[in-house]
């Protein structure tokens, strides 16, 4: 592996993808506004990786708002064209496309869900991250392109989108400190989540790149551990040194959505055997590196945010 094309360079994982790729060979990061993928044409895209030469294509491009047709564009069409794109300009590199734990919708509680498990997605968010992957699995399988998908669950750093629960939950704590408020209202449900660091999500896709090819195409990114969420809004009240409470509030407008699946743990079994791979950074050291890039007041060191 010498050469990267990272699509989605710009967003919260693909910034920290290109950081953990960045120390191990050449990346080179394209952000939407360079390469609109819903919007560019196929002889255009094919144009564009026939330029860049990879060895290895990854897409971390997508979108988490949005209708449904929106999601089918920015998920199912994007990855229609460059498994064509990649065929026709550089079928020996691989393809790796980042999806969703969204993508096996509700799951019996207890348990860590593996790659075999039939995904029912309760949203079109992630019927359309499903469908993009059985795209990828069935390229993959007749050849056409070598493929793999790594299925994120609920990932944990730096530059989270404004809408996450954590990133919400790091704001009104900012704001309850500077004030010297006592508590904090925040609407939460009895879920349960599998919350991994995006260093470890970086270093998953390095190992991704690196693998031999072989019959297994996806792979669960996960801790494998689910944590209850009001948990994790303590946790991290305490990594910013809030002693104040959490009572009840207002839900997020998208919060019904999450409720619909109150469960949900990676098996990482597979990633750990084909790709070497597993998990490093603990939850507290996770939302620590979240509190010091977008909690703390601007002025003060940013600590332990480089990618492994």
């Amino acid at each position: 592996m010498n050469r990267v094309l990272l699509l989605g360079a710009g967003g919260f994982l693909g910034r920290h993808i290109r950081l953990g790729l960045a120390a191990h060979t050449t990346v080179r990061s394209i952000t939407r506004a360079e390469c609109d993928l819903v919007r560019m044409e196929l002889p255009d895209l094919i144009a564009l990786v026939a330029r860049e030469r990879p060895d290895v294509v990854v897409t971390a491009a997508g979108r988490i708002v949005g209708s449904g047709y929106d999601f089918v564009q920015a998920h199912v069409v994007t990855t229609a064209k460059l498994i064509e794109a990649v065929a026709a300009a550089a079928p020996a590199a691989r393809l790796i496309r980042i999806g969703s734990a969204a993508e096996y919708g509700a799951v019996p509680h207890g348990l860590a869900v593996s790659e075999e498990y039939p995904g029912i997605p309760v949203s079109e968010y992630g019927l359309s991250h499903l469908a993009a992957t059985r795209l990828a699995e069935l390229a993959g399988r007749a050849g056409r392109v070598d493929t793999m998908v790594l299925r994120i669950f609920n990932p944990v750093g730096p530059g989270m989108p404004p809408g996450n629960v954590l990133s919400r939950v790091t704001a009104m704590v900012r704001s309850a400190v500077a004030a010297g408020a006592d508590d904090i209202a925040v609407g939460l449900h009895d879920t349960y989540r599998d919350f991994v660091d995006v260093r470890d999500v970086a270093a998953a896709v390095l190992a991704a790149a690196r693998c031999r090819p072989g019959p297994e195409r996806v792979f669960n990114v996960g801790s494998g551990r689910a944590v209850a969420t009001r948990d994790v809004v303590r946790l991290l009240a305490d990594v910013a040194g809030f002693p104040g409470g959490i009572r009840d509030g207002s839900f997020a407008p998208d919060a019904s959505r999450s409720a619909t699946v109150a469960w949900m743990c990676a098996d990482i079994e597979r990633a750990h055997r084909v790709l070497g791979w597993a998990p490093v950074c603990d939850l507290s050291e996770s939302l620590g590196t979240l509190w010091q890039a977008d909690g703390e007041p601007s002025g003060r060191p940013v600590a332990g945010t480089a990618a492994r």
